[in-house]
Formats: structure tokens, sequence, C-alpha cells
């Protein structure tokens, strides 16, 4: 039967979405919903997510917005086994951790920066913003030097969730290999997985060039 994924590839959130289907097998029918053009606005879409925002899952009746819920969802119900989100209460708890601080941390670093150049019009990157950036990037040297993974010490959907945020914004700010060992190579492990070529790395790089284009056009 499959899902039906309503998504866009520049977007972080549906990136990550897209490589859990991938990754527990879980044939999903992408529906584009272009931002610029306002079909998240349309009373059709609103139905479906009154935030209109991307991604959006259906499966069946079940229709869910919030790309963390819905990796949540994902895992439980399509993985082959629970180490992705585990069922033991204080495992799952850590991963829960790192979802919350994505959604408080990663996501808030990109999201400033992509609303105040892209819909706001800036011209230029505040250094508060590239202060944040590298800040970010000693919180996850902090975890991955404590765990193999963002985690546990095995790939966990906090993993997914923090990948597609961060190979956009190590092309504003890259990660200094010398100051955050880890990190890095955290990075570049993840983004050479077959599963982040193939929904991660181009939708990464548009986004980043139409931040990008914003700054120099």
């Amino acid at each position: 039967m499959g899902v039906k994924l309503y998504a866009m590839d520049f977007s972080p959130p549906s990136r990550a979405c897209m490589m859990a289907c991938e990754i527990f097998g879980v044939p999903f029918e992408k529906i584009p919903v272009n931002l610029f053009n306002n079909e998240h606005l349309t009373p059709e879409f609103l139905e479906k997510n009154p935030l209109h925002t991307i991604p959006v899952l259906e499966d069946g009746d079940l229709i869910l917005y919030d790309s963390h819920a819905i990796l949540a969802y994902l895992a439980d119900t399509y993985a082959k086994d629970e180490s992705w989100y585990p069922k033991d209460v204080k495992k799952r708890a850590l991963v829960s951790q790192k979802l919350f601080f994505n959604v408080a941390i990663i996501f808030r670093r990109l999201r400033i920066i992509s609303y105040y150049v892209i819909q706001k019009g800036r011209k230029t990157l505040e250094q508060d913003w590239l202060d944040d950036i590298v800040e970010a990037y000693g919180f996850l040297e902090a975890f991955l030097s404590k765990t193999k993974y963002i985690a546990a010490d095995h790939i966990t959907i906090a993993d997914l969730a923090i990948l597609s945020f961060l190979t956009t914004l190590e092309y504003i700010l890259p990660v200094d290999a010398k100051k955050y060992p880890k990190t890095s190579a955290w990075l570049e492990d993840f983004k050479a997985k077959p599963y982040a070529k193939k929904y991660n790395e181009e939708g990464a790089k548009i986004l980043f060039n139409y931040i990008n284009d914003h700054l120099t056009s």
C-alpha cells in the first residue's frame, strides 16, 4: 500500500522523513507542495495540517504533521527492529531528548537564517547567527564524545533528524574538523550513506543555494 508524503526536497524535515521511509522499506508517494506558490495555504492542505507546514504523512486514515512525530511513527510501525526508536523507556527518552534538542537548537539556527534572508530580505549573515551555529556544533561534539551516534551507540531517528539540517548548516559555516573531530566524522559518515545520497544530498544543496542567491542578489 505505502503512504503519502507531502514534501519538498529542499525541506530538511521532509528529507529526514524520506530517508526514514527508504531505511524502513516504506513505499511512499511523494506529493510536492510548492511553498513558493502558496500550495500549503490551500483549503485542502489546511484541512490536513492547519499549521501549513511540511512534511505531512498520510497512512490510511492517519494524518501526521511534524517530522519528529512522523519519524517516531515510521520507526514504531515499519522498522524491522526497535533500535531506531527503542521501546525501553529510558533508551527511548534519550532519543526523544535529542529530537527535542533538534527542534530547540539545530532547527532554530537554520530557521532564523532562512527566515530573515529569504522572507525578510537580509543581505548579510549576522555574526550572532554564525556564533549560534558554532555553539550547536559544540553541543553535538559533547554528545558524540559520550556515544558513537547522537543518542546512542547505534543509529537512531535522532541522527536522521539532525543530519537533514546539519548538511545545509555546514554549507553556511563548515564544521571545523580540528575543533569538532567527532562531529565532522559523524557528518561525513552519514553523508556517504546511500539513503542520504538519494534523499538528502541534493535537497541540502538546493536550500543552501536558495539562501545564498538571496544574499547575493
